[in-house]
């Protein structure tokens, strides 16, 4: 069953298509952060998206600015890094499951109220979290850069995390999305299906579970370059 804000539509231009590996290759690239040094850029980053740019959180709770939580401890991460400057451009977390903490082993435990739909935790579950992207993609475009490059970044950090799952034998994932970020992945075949009503998180938002294997099989079906994009080899 697909998302229910999937349009289908066949809207995404076919230059995207077409040049998104080599774009993607040209400017960027995934590097995982499994060491003190790179998980601090990760932190960074997200302190300057979630405390500074956004706002979600205060400055003043993050001293040392860097935005951590207690579901760092057993989590991955990535990173993508602008090759031209070596920029730390957008990072995500794979939440693994705490098997020592069942009741609090992931972020949608304690802030969805509805049932979901597989038993946690589960050693083949995680949660997709602090999908991060930097205002800096604005900047580049705004410097010659294709407009398509915040595409290119939301899409390697979907890589990333099909990357990482497949490493760690995750078979599905939790999230808790902006339904406007939703949407621009249904645009591309990749579809979540709520669980429940939205609910407030830095903001509102909309708790969402997704079959690795059956994501991926959309997105094959859809878009063929985007499905060989997201699953090719990668290095992290």
């Amino acid at each position: 069953m697909l998302h229910p804000l999937a349009s289908r539509n066949k809207n995404v231009p076919a230059a995207i298509n077409s040049r998104l590996s080599t774009d993607y290759h040209r400017w960027f690239e995934i590097t995982k952060a499994d060491t003190p040094a790179l998980q601090e850029k990760a932190f960074r980053l997200r302190f300057q998206v979630y405390c500074c740019e956004h706002k979600y959180e205060t400055a003043e709770e993050h001293p040392n600015e860097m935005e951590t939580d207690a579901f760092d401890s057993h989590s991955i991460h990535s990173l993508i890094v602008d090759r031209t400057s070596g920029t730390a451009t957008g990072t995500v977390r794979l939440i693994l499951p705490d098997q020592s903490k069942p009741e609090e082993s992931l972020p949608i435990q304690s802030i969805c109220n509805h049932p979901l739909p597989i038993k946690l935790p589960s050693k083949s579950a995680a949660e997709v979290s602090r999908f991060t992207i930097s205002k800096t993609i604005r900047r580049m475009v705004g410097e010659g850069c294709p407009k398509e490059l915040k595409c290119s970044v939301i899409l390697g950090l979907m890589r990333a995390t099909v990357q990482m799952s497949r490493e760690h034998g995750v078979t599905d994932w939790f999230a808790i999305m902006e339904p406007s970020l939703l949407r621009l992945l249904c645009r591309f075949g990749i579809y979540f299906m709520p669980i429940g009503p939205l609910v407030e998180y830095h903001g509102f938002r909309q708790p969402c579970h997704a079959n690795l294997d059956a994501l991926l099989e959309n997105v094959r079906q859809e878009y063929y370059d985007l499905w060989r994009f997201v699953t090719e080899p990668n290095t992290i």
